[in-house]
């Protein structure tokens, strides 16, 4: 009869359930949080005619949802200093579910908005709380692996939204995009209200109401800024620059309160931390180029190379995969070898891919798009993993939950004036292009005057020089793409020398 397990080796095993159980439902809020940033983005014209809404104002069902998750990032840390970790993620999940169904069912634009206010609002709290979560439940030598883990909801949810998204509105509609939360959210919930156990004590320190405020002003107003620059001509306009007089005294105002308030929203001891701010820059940059080449690639393969919806979507889905197995391999060798290599090799991986995308047309080889996916999402992955465990590393417990919650509500600010300065320069570049290519159409060009180019392309035919117009239209579009592209990869190679600043530090006090 074979022994029975000690108890000490019962209570060993338990406690390792627990943590997977832990770890993966923190994952799963995470994955929910971060896929919602980009799902919807292929399902906005088929909102736009169920809801009766104009082009501009279906824009709003993405702005209020990242508005909202941005304004509401920063108070993480003191909620669950108040009420407990393991309340206020609950809470954020229960709350993103429930909002998630009633944007499934909404009837009108009104109640779109809404509901992605309320979901933005409640799922604030899913990825720095589960950040947060993951370096306490692992000690210092397992949380290269365990950021792996995490990175793997942050990093490949914002890219595999759009291929995600497309297929639910294509094999059902729309309000599937919404719909598919139901079941991670209830299984995400259930496990972490049977299964973590919080043992932190709580503060109830006093909320700091003005700094939340003149915080969510500058947030509120950058992302307005942002999101309608374009439409109204940039700085040409009152609107925008009076959300960009906003932003700058809502930032001014936080940073001024932040040094000499007695109890601040964010504890001055963050920026103290020099992993901690070269982590926050570092990763900044690396979300301004994700998103902005995840928001660029989408409408290149559809306009330009003429792919269908599942097609393209497939066609960045290695992306995912590359950042992936990046994410597992780094998490494995963060332990055995310097961090600042890992992710000096994933910059140069990434500025290689996107040198490579200078070259393109859009007769580009579907094998080239597919290779250099996966070497640009591996290159995130070897910047990603090391990066939230070095900047981590030297900073105290205590300020664990602020930090993570500071770092993502950087992480999204890149993100978004990654996608509207690209999106402004593409815009910007094609017509400057198309005007220089204009001025060659002109009855004194020769090669407009015979052969191929004279039946194609008659200037004294309506009808042809449409058609040329078009194709200069294109032409000057590549040309647009090409020096985003560049623009990039040079934001990559000059925020290499960030890595000087990071240092191996001595985890403080870990628990």
């Amino acid at each position: 009869m074979p022994a029975a397990p000690s108890p000490l080796a019962q209570g060993a095993s338990d406690a390792t359930v627990r943590r997977v159980v832990v770890a993966v439902c923190a994952m799963m809020g995470t994955l929910m949080q971060a896929l919602d940033t980009t799902i919807a983005n292929v399902a906005l014209p088929y909102m736009q005619g169920s809801l009766s809404a104009t082009s501009d104002q279906i824009t709003w069902v993405l702005t209020s949802y990242i508005v909202a998750a941005a304004i509401m990032t920063a108070p993480v840390g003191w909620l669950s200093a108040r009420f407990g970790r393991r309340t206020i993620f609950v809470a954020g999940l229960v709350g993103f579910t429930l909002a998630s169904m009633l944007c499934g069912i909404a009837q009108s634009l009104e109640e779109m908005v809404i509901f992605r206010i309320t979901q933005g609002l409640f799922g604030a709290a899913l990825v720095p709380l589960s950040q947060s979560i993951m370096l306490d439940l692992y000690p210092p030598e397992q949380r290269g692996q365990a950021m792996a883990i995490w990175g793997v909801g942050v990093m490949v949810g914002p890219i595999l939204g759009p291929t995600l998204g497309g297929y639910l509105t294509e094999i059902y509609n729309w309000r599937w995009v919404f719909y598919v939360n139901l079941p991670f959210g209830v299984l995400a919930t259930a496990g972490l209200i049977l299964f973590f156990r919080e043992s932190v004590e709580r503060n109830a320190r006093q909320f700091d109401w003005l700094g939340f405020a003149v915080l969510g002003l500058g947030v509120g107003a950058l992302q307005m800024m942002l999101d309608r620059g374009e439409l109204m001509d940039w700085f040409g306009s009152t609107e925008i620059v009076t959300y960009a007089v906003l932003s700058a005294l809502g930032f001014y105002l936080f940073a001024v309160h932040t040094a000499t308030a007695r109890t601040p929203l964010l504890a001055p001891r963050l920026f103290k931390d020099i992993n901690f701010l070269a982590g926050c820059l570092l990763g900044f940059v690396i979300f301004m180029i994700l998103l902005a080449a995840t928001a660029l690639l989408a409408p290149y393969l559809q306009t330009l190379g003429n792919y269908p919806v599942e097609t393209a979507g497939l066609l960045m889905a290695p992306r995912g995969i590359g950042t992936m197995i990046a994410m597992i391999a780094a998490g494995r060798l963060i332990a055995r070898t310097d961090p600042r290599l890992l992710m000096a090799a994933g910059l140069l991986m990434i500025a290689g891919s996107l040198w490579m995308m200078t070259g393109w047309t859009p007769d580009v080889s579907r094998f080239e798009m597919v290779t250099n996916a996966i070497v640009q999402g591996a290159g995130v992955g070897f910047v990603f993993t090391p990066l939230t465990v070095v900047a981590f590393a030297t900073l105290p417990p205590e300020l664990r939950t602020d930090g993570t919650a500071f770092f993502n509500l950087i992480r999204n600010i890149g993100g978004a004036i990654g996608i509207s300065v690209t999106s402004f320069l593409l815009t910007q570049n094609a017509q400057i292009v198309h005007a220089q290519l204009a001025t060659h159409v002109n009855p004194f060009n020769r090669v407009l005057q015979s052969g191929a180019a004279f039946e194609f392309w008659n200037i004294a035919n309506p009808a042809t020089l449409a058609s040329l117009n078009a194709e200069i239209t294109r032409q000057a579009s590549i040309v647009g793409y090409v020096d985003n592209f560049k623009l990039m990869m040079l934001v990559c190679v000059a925020a290499t020398p960030l890595l000087l600043l990071v240092r191996r530090g001595r985890e403080p006090n870990s628990r």
